[in-house]
């Protein structure tokens, strides 16, 4: 990524040639191919950074072309799935890639997240960032319905951001392995008790919900409080296993 003096961040895979940069204009590939991590590219009479980005930095610079799930959801999900290196986990839908990152992030470099997505402009979006992310080889997208399409047999857990997840859940729990888990965000209060009714019904056990709320500690001279503003509601998580 290319980090300007204002600290502002701009996502872009090196390679020769001229290179489009969103937000930016066209860079020389060839000239930040031969720059090292640290090192200062000049654009446009601005100054940048040249460095990698960490996974945070790729969630905050991912355009948005649906609602993301925040890093206060996200990085909590893989904890409670109980997936790491080697896992294999369903996704739908895959939106603009956000969750897709912390899962490959979490089952890379042996395990496999296979994703679902009806658009195909957002599973446009996702491609490039997961390209950014280097976990690529760990990722199988596909455009279809979560719902009724032939899911992996044995996976180890499910994760369903999408606005009827109840819909797919028949076809969710059969993917999964005995002892595997499931995941399912969704914003409103009534679909979380519609959602934890049928995830009940269909035969989960350990089935739970939460959200997250997040405040920024500010820390100056004169003492430490907290932020006047905070990360409040942005959904619901849901979990249960199958047994």
């Amino acid at each position: 990524m290319l980090v300007d003096e204002g600290g502002r961040k701009f996502p872009v895979v090196a390679k020769k040639g001229m290179t489009e940069v969103r937000r930016l204009g066209v860079i020389d590939g060839d000239k930040l191919c031969r720059l090292s991590l640290g090192d200062r590219l000049d654009v446009g009479g601005r100054r940048f950074v040249v460095l990698r980005p960490s996974l945070n930095d790729l969630l905050s610079m991912i355009e948005r072309k649906a609602q993301i799930i925040t890093a206060k959801d996200s990085f909590l999900i893989p904890l409670h799935l109980d997936i790491a290196c080697g896992s294999r986990v369903v996704e739908a839908g895959v939106g603009s890639g956000a969750l897709t990152l912390v899962l490959l992030k979490a089952v890379s470099p042996e395990g496999r997240v296979f994703s679902y997505e009806l658009r195909a402009d957002h599973a446009d979006v996702a491609r490039r960032y997961v390209e950014m992310s280097g976990d690529g080889a760990c990722w199988e997208p596909h455009l279809g319905d979560v719902c009724t399409e032939d899911l992996p047999k044995d996976v180890d857990a499910v994760v369903l951001d999408m606005p009827t997840p109840w819909d797919a859940l028949a076809n969710a729990v059969k993917a999964l392995r005995a002892g595997g888990h499931i995941c399912c965000y969704v914003p409103n209060a009534n679909q979380l008790e519609q959602l934890v009714n049928a995830m009940r019904g269909s035969g989960l056990t350990e089935v739970y919900s939460f959200e997250t709320i997040q405040r920024e500690m500010v820390v100056h001279e004169g003492g430490v409080r907290p932020s006047f503003e905070n990360l409040g509601h942005t959904g619901y998580l849901a979990f249960g296993r199958k047994v």
